[in-house]
């Protein structure tokens, strides 16, 4: 094995262990295996669309032009095979996938063969042997014994990368720290090097923490409004409702206006505050943690107030941007692209309209065909009525709404348009012992009907043929019954 700063050399012996390797030593090789692509190729980026994939591409982008090297970029909704090939087929001779690409490993080292392939990603890895492919350099928590679930997210991987590349780079901490909050990877705190990443960005003054009542919306939006669009947490009666959202202000002694204009959640005054998270309390005394909605506020010094200053508005206006179809934007309001950003926000508002919509949809049809409802689990089947890019997001809230049991798998399904049908599994609640890997649950329901899956332990998804639905719901109510089953036997 041979391995220089200068230049870069490795052997078939070298690349069978990278598993063995530290997650700092795979990101080390990596930059020695960057600097060997030449200061020529122009360099084509592959990312995800969620608010972690968009992070992950921006950052890329970032480190990309401070060393003046020439890029392409594509914002993709999954990495299929199909998508690879031609993804392969534009014949780059450099690809780097940032928050995919550990799933499709294999047909990404077999279809690129010949080009030089960087891999950073979070996701569960399917196939090992891929990995001693000569051309395809993989990074990958999961290798070095880490969770990418919940340790690092896609955004965090890059950054990583990116800081050893050049160390001006580190002032990008505040993007990997919002692409881990749009991953869900945020749980009243940091863990593992998500919690190095909010410490270096706090240093660089890129973000500022303190506790307080989360909400979204808090920077930026009329209190009433807040409480409306507030679905995590989701607070019954209210969320979803306008009229409801005022009415409860006035139950709890709140006059949702000042004046001639509406109150927002910076004009509270202490005791006003008090009643209100009581308030909030008190319509969420049926789950398990009620008061589960004070917590770290993560603000961005660097913006303007309103829904840009918060890091957790700022996720979910990237993932509005991206479940919109809208990524570019996105990436310029990461790369601090003024108009960019004002678009941003537009996406966001249309993005919110279309999540009521959505959940309305889900609440008139609880007790319809196509939503089934059983002891440990709820199958979703959308069809065309929730946007496919936005049926995660949907099956996320609903997994944790005050309605669902703790420990219940929902399995939403909406159709993409090209005769697929895409499916999302979350799991409800926040504690994880005991519970089944989702990851494993997607890979039983996509493999019986001959689709492909992926994502994480507790949070996962699949694609397969819309004209096998029904086959996939029936299987899955028997192996969800059974996991259901399982459950009870145990506890």
């Amino acid at each position: 094995m041979t391995l220089r700063r200068s230049g870069f050399s490795w052997s078939k012996s070298w690349t069978a262990k990278l598993e063995h390797y530290s997650f700092s030593e795979q990101l080390d090789r990596a930059v020695d295996f960057f600097n060997s692509i030449g200061r020529d190729e122009t360099i084509k980026i592959v990312s995800h669309l969620d608010a972690d994939g968009i992070c992950a591409g921006s950052i890329m982008i970032a480190a990309l032009n401070r060393l003046g090297r020439k890029y392409a970029i594509s914002i993709v909704p999954q990495l299929q095979e199909k998508l690879i090939s031609e993804l392969a087929s534009e014949r780059y001779n450099a690809y780097i996938f940032t928050d995919l690409g550990s799933g499709q490993i294999g047909p990404i080292s077999s279809m690129m063969r010949g080009s030089k392939v960087l891999v950073l990603d979070h996701h569960g890895i399917k196939d090992k042997r891929a990995l001693q492919e000569e051309d395809v350099m993989h990074v990958n928590p999961h290798l070095a014994g880490l969770d990418g679930s919940t340790e690092i997210s896609g955004a965090g991987v890059v950054f990583e990368f990116a800081r050893r590349l050049d160390k001006e780079n580190t002032d990008l901490a505040h993007l990997a720290v919002i692409g881990a909050i749009g991953d869900c990877q945020e749980n009243r705190g940091f863990k593992g090097y998500n919690s190095q990443i909010l410490k270096t960005a706090e240093m660089m003054g890129v973000i500022r923490t303190h506790k307080g009542l989360c909400v979204f919306g808090s920077q930026s939006k009329p209190l009433h409004k807040l409480l409306e669009y507030s679905f995590e947490p989701y607070i019954p009666g209210v969320s979803g409702s306008e009229s409801g959202a005022v009415e409860f202000l006035r139950s709890i002694n709140i006059n949702p206006k000042q004046g001639n204009s509406w109150k927002k959640l910076v004009h509270l005054t202490e005791k006003e505050m008090e009643r209100l998270v009581a308030g909030i309390v008190m319509r969420r005394k049926n789950e398990d943690k009620p008061d589960d909605v004070i917590g770290n506020i993560y603000i961005l010094p660097g913006e303007d107030e309103g829904p840009l200053r918060d890091a957790r508005e700022f996720s979910t206006l990237l993932n509005s941007c991206g479940r919109m179809g809208k990524a570019s934007i996105g990436i310029g309001a990461c790369l601090g692209d003024q108009k960019m950003k004002r678009k941003a926000i537009k996406s966001l508002v249309d993005y919110r309209r279309e999540l009521v919509s959505a959940l309305r949809w889900f609440d008139a049809n609880k007790n319809a065909k196509d939503i089934t409802i059983d002891k440990g689990f709820m199958i979703i089947n959308a069809k065309y009525s929730i946007l496919p890019t936005m049926i995660g997001t949907v099956a996320s809230i609903i997994s944790r709404s005050n309605e669902i049991k703790e420990g219940t798998i929902v399995m939403a399904m909406a159709r993409l348009e090209q005769k697929q049908t895409k499916i999302s599994f979350r799991m409800a609640g926040r504690d994880r012992d005991g519970c089944p890997d989702l990851r494993a649950v997607a890979a039983k329901v996509a493999g019986h009907v001959n689709g492909q899956s992926g994502g994480h332990v507790n949070a996962a998804g699949a694609i397969i043929d819309t004209s096998r639905e029904e086959e996939s719901i029936m299987f899955s109510l028997q192996l969800l019954s059974s996991l259901a089953m399982e459950e009870k036997i145990v506890s």
